[in-house]
């Protein structure tokens, strides 16, 4: 099958661009001809060193540069000749829909941020692919027919990103906590850093580190001086890979308020750390739902700050949650996503056929 995803960049640090990028490599590992069409960035090695074809088509959002740009993808479309195109975001679908309309080509989305208004558009596609089951309810809710819809749950484990990383863990102290994602309110820092003055004062060795960047770096860095441990909680600022940091933590949080289907869940559940997330989103289902992970309401830190006392109080209680943390984890493997993925492709190139009055599906 030849396939082109459609995405705005290959920057790193960008939840869905890692997802396209996984599922890219893995679907020419699996024999697939891929090709990633986008406005360029730091994974473009990465892909050609996989042999997977990289075009380039601008993704600015204005007038005349959309215009252009959807000139240069039907090009690129007209000379690639892919069986499938799927697109990543909202402006890729934009771009991908009137190309693959003229092409006969079928055009699949991802709804990967399903919280953005502007997610609606993925409706745009064939068929509509949803990180997790909590995302397919939200857009039913917002009209897409579930007959379009098909639910594949991210997974990281195996990817070509992580080929050549270092798997030697991160110097930390311990009992360290560690959080992993953007610096903004969506992510739940606030609550983290107020869960954890509570336990810093029944457990003075507990070390935070916080690991990522954004715009609320300096309030939060400010918020946690306020707390009276400050000493105790480390920014780290954004990595390249936080995998070190993973390998070492005992605890993994992750407080969001909203997460479609986060990665970085299945990367904390391979470096077997003990997990705490909310019950938002994809968070319960990468957790399997409570056995591989303990699950807390969103915007309660107290109820967090509980759930950490008992993981510090507790070696033992410790250690069983770092191993549940391994239950059905192959359910996680990028393979699974690449031939769950090839499953949908396949669907939305069947052709119709008409048997009486009936309207059927090959």
């Amino acid at each position: 099958m030849r396939i082109m995803h459609l995405l705005n960049h290959t920057y790193r640090l960008n939840g869905h661009v890692h997802a396209a990028v996984d599922l890219a490599c893995e679907q020419r590992r699996l024999g697939h001809e891929v090709c990633i069409a986008s406005g360029g960035g730091d994974f473009d090695e990465l892909l050609a060193s996989n042999h997977v074809a990289t075009r380039i088509v601008n993704h600015e959002r204005k007038p005349l540069t959309v215009l252009r740009s959807v000139a240069t993808l039907k090009h690129h479309v007209n000379e690639w000749k892919p069986d499938v195109i799927h697109a990543h975001m909202m402006t890729s679908a934009v771009f991908a829909y009137p190309v693959c309309k003229l092409s006969g080509i079928p055009l699949v989305t991802t709804v990967h941020n399903e919280f953005e208004k502007s997610a609606i558009l993925m409706g745009l596609g064939t068929r509509v692919i949803a990180v997790s089951e909590s995302v397919s309810r939200s857009m039913q809710q917002r009209g897409i027919s579930a007959k379009k819809l098909h639910v594949v749950l991210n997974g990281t484990i195996g990817t070509a990103r992580f080929a050549n990383r270092q798997a030697a863990p991160a110097d930390l102290a311990h009992p360290s906590i560690l959080f992993v994602g953007g610096l903004h309110p969506r992510k739940g820092v606030v609550d983290l850093i107020q869960a954890f003055k509570t336990v810093h004062a029944t457990y003075p060795a507990a070390r935070l580190f916080i690991v990522g960047g954004g715009p609320m770096g300096e309030e939060y860095r400010e918020l946690a001086r306020q707390t009276g441990c400050g000493d105790a909680i480390t920014f780290v600022g954004s990595l390249e890979d936080p995998y070190p940091y993973m390998l070492a933590a005992d605890i993994f949080v992750l407080p969001s308020l909203a997460d479609p289907a986060p990665l970085v869940i299945s990367e904390a559940r391979e470096a077997r750390c003990a997990i705490i997330g909310t019950k938002v989103d994809g968070i319960p289902q990468l957790l399997e739902f409570g056995e591989a992970g303990i699950l807390v309401p969103p915007s309660a830190p107290e109820m967090l700050a509980a759930a950490l006392a008992d993981l510090l109080a507790d070696p033992a209680t410790l250690r069983e949650w770092q191993e549940k943390s391994q239950i059905r984890i192959d359910n996680l493997t990028i393979e699974r996503v690449a031939l769950e993925t090839t499953t949908v492709y396949r669907s939305a190139m069947a052709k119709p056929k008409f048997i009486g009055a009936t309207r059927q599906a090959v």
